[in-house]
C-alpha cells in the first residue's frame, strides 16, 4: 500500500433554510457516498447561513485544508443567493455573467423571460468553471479546489456526474458490517482489544433498540449492535472482522 495519504474533503451546506429546520439537508450523505469509490476521505462538514462573511470565512478555511470542498446552496436567481458573490469575495475575484453560462440560460427561457434575476444564475468568480447541471441547466462553477453545487438533491447530485473526471482517484475504503443482538457495553471491553490489535483499521461500534431487520434472532431482539471495520488494507479488514466474529460467538450469539 502506497504511503501517500488518500485526499481528503470538506462539505459546506449553505442556507438559512437548512439551519432554521424548515429544510432537511440530504447533501452531504450524497456527497459522502459519491466520494467513497474514489478513495476520498470526507473530513468534515460545516453548515453555516446566508451571510457573506460566514461564507467567505468557512471557504478559505476549508480550501486549504482540504485536497477538495463542496458547496451546496445559494446560487439561485433571488436576493439571498450569495454564494457566488462569497466565493468571488474568498478568492479575491471579480464576478461577472460567464458568456456559456448566459448562453445556455438564454436558450432556456422564452424571449424576454430571461430577466436580470435569471441572470444572476450566469454570475461566476472570474476564472471560474462550469459544473454541468442536466436537470435545470443552470450551472454550478468550480474555481480552485471548491466545486460550488446547487442546494436542489436531485440537482446537485447530476451535477456530481460533471465533477467525478477532475477528482484525483486513491484507494477506497473496504467496509465489514457485523450486526449482533448483544448490548455494546457488553462487548466494549473485548472490543477496544481488538482495535488495539488491529491499528489499520478503525472499528465502529453503533447501538440500536426495537427490532431491526437481519437474521431471525436478530429480528427478534429487542436491539443489539452494529459493528463496523473500515480500512484500505482489505486483509487488515478481513483479519479485524475475523476476529469480531469469532468475540460474539464466545457469547453465544449468531452474528448477521
Amino acid at each position: 500500500m502506497s504511503g501517500t495519504p488518500p485526499p481528503t474533503a470538506a462539505v459546506l451546506v449553505i442556507g438559512d433554510e437548512i439551519l432554521s429546520g424548515r429544510t432537511q439537508d440530504t447533501n452531504l450523505a450524497t456527497i459522502a457516498r459519491f466520494l467513497a469509490p474514489f478513495g476520498i476521505d470526507l473530513a468534515e462538514a460545516r453548515f453555516v447561513p446566508d451571510l457573506e462573511a460566514e461564507i467567505v470565512a468557512a471557504v478559505n478555511a476549508l480550501r486549504a485544508r482540504y485536497a477538495y470542498v463542496f458547496t451546496t446552496g445559494g446560487i439561485g436567481p433571488t436576493h439571498d443567493d450569495i454564494t457566488a458573490d462569497a466565493i468571488g469575495a474568498a478568492f479575491g475575484v471579480p464576478v461577472e455573467h460567464h458568456p456559456e453560462a448566459m448562453a445556455l440560460l438564454a436558450a432556456r427561457y422564452q424571449p424576454g423571460d430571461f430577466n436580470e434575476r435569471r441572470q444572476r444564475m450566469a454570475r461566476f468568480p472570474k476564472g471560474g468553471t462550469l459544473i454541468k447541471n442536466p436537470v435545470s441547466v443552470a450551472p454550478g462553477f468550480q474555481i480552485g479546489n471548491v466545486f460550488v453545487l446547487a442546494g436542489v438533491p436531485k440537482i446537485m447530485q447530476a451535477m456530481l456526474e460533471d465533477v467525478a473526471p477532475r477528482l484525483t482517484r486513491s484507494v477506497p475504503v473496504t467496509t465489514r458490517s457485523i450486526t449482533v443482538a448483544l448490548a455494546e457495553g457488553t462487548i466494549a471491553e473485548p472490543l477496544a482489544a481488538i482495535q488495539a490489535a488491529h491499528p489499520a483499521v478503525s472499528i465502529g461500534s453503533y447501538p440500536f433498540f426495537g427490532q431491526r431487520e437481519g437474521s431471525t434472532a436478530i429480528a427478534r431482539a429487542a436491539g443489539g449492535t452494529t459493528l463496523v471495520v473500515r480500512g484500505r488494507e482489505e486483509a487488515q479488514v478481513a483479519a479485524a472482522a475475523d476476529k469480531i466474529l469469532s468475540l460474539v460467538r464466545e457469547f453465544g450469539v449468531n452474528p448477521s
